[in-house]
Formats: structure tokens, sequence, C-alpha cells
């Protein structure tokens, strides 16, 4: 864990593990305040994933935001506002957020389905790997261990250890890319893969 101001020097310099934990620390937060505003789970879901990425494809200017939350309300806010606008001069993307209003206690179970597509996206990128690079996985991710203890666990050295989950992420997420997965089930993955 680092302090914000190591956070966002490390995001500047492309640290993805470091945009990853800005990432979790801040997106339940926007997310829920993006839900109040849009009454949508589908377009508070599209636009947390753009103002990330936003920020992320902005990185090398991160480190001159001042307050992480003001900046990020800021930019979410906009966002909606410019879905709304669009919205109000596209009769079918007023009918889609007409219905996302009207049915969101039903999209809580469309939500646990998309954990699920989630989990099965994940099994079939570790199939990709070999059974000694799955169990590493499985080892780190499902079950917290530290590189030092899956090393100790598995009688290997830990730079080993560290070099072979490196590698396998890096299949995995290939494996997601090639198969299209979209922007925001790519990041709802990575942020179950990133170590920490």
């Amino acid at each position: 864990m680092y302090n914000e101001n190591e956070l966002l020097t490390k995001i500047a310099a492309g640290d993805e593990a470091a945009f990853k934990q800005l990432f979790e620390q801040h997106r339940k937060k926007l997310y829920h305040y993006l839900i109040t505003i849009t009454k949508s789970r589908e377009v508070a879901e599209e636009i947390l994933i753009d103002v990330f990425l936003k920020l992320w494809t902005g990185r090398e200017l991160i480190t001159g935001i001042q307050h992480m939350d003001a900046f990020l309300y800021k930019v979410a806010y906009n966002k909606v506002m410019d879905f709304f606008k669009l919205a109000a001069r596209n009769a079918r993307l007023q009918k889609l957020v007409q219905e996302q209003m009207e049915t969101q206690q039903e999209q809580s179970a469309d939500y646990s389905l998309l954990n699920n597509e989630c989990r099965e996206i994940l099994n079939s990128a570790y199939k990709q790997l070999s059974p000694q690079r799955r169990l590493m996985i499985t080892l780190s991710r499902e079950k917290g261990l530290t590189h030092e203890e899956i090393a100790t666990e598995l009688n290997l050295s830990r730079n080993t250890v560290k070099n072979t989950i490196t590698d396998s992420l890096k299949i995995i997420k290939q494996y997601l890319r090639n198969n299209h997965i979209s922007t925001f089930m790519y990041l709802l993955l990575l942020s179950d893969l990133f170590s920490d």
C-alpha cells in the first residue's frame, strides 16, 4: 500500500498495480454516486469505466491532481451530464434510460449473473496456463498467499514464483484481449488479477 503521492507518482510512470489500488479505493463510492444520479446500473458502470480510462490515458498529468475524490466526482458528473444531453437528443437512448429506471431492482440479479460470467471467463483464461502456473495463480489470487508463502509451499525460489505469476498474468490478460472482453468486464477481471 502506498500513500496518495507515491501512488500517483507510480501511476504516472505506468504502474498498473498502483492504478488498480487507486481503482479499488474509489470505485465503490463513485459507482454508488453514479447510480444515485443515473438510476441505472448499466449507465453507471459504463461511466465509471470511462472515468477511470480517462484517468489512465492521461496518467502523465495525474500527479497534478490535488484532491482525487473531488476530481473523480467532477469528471463523473460531467460524463453523466454529457450522457443526459445525448439521451435528450436520442429517442432510443431515452427509452433505454426509462427502461433501466423501471427495472432497477431486476438489475441486481443481472449483476450477479455478470459476476458469474466473470468467473467463467477467468476459468477459461486459467485453462490457458500449465498446471504449475494455474496452481500458483490459484494460491495467489484465490487463497491470498504471498510470493514467499507460495515459494515455501512449492519448494521454489521467491523470484521463480514472482516471475511465473507475472508471466501468467500476461497470458491471462492477452487471452481476455483476444476474446474481445468488454471494457467493463475487462476492468472487473483485472481487479481480481492484479497483485498487491
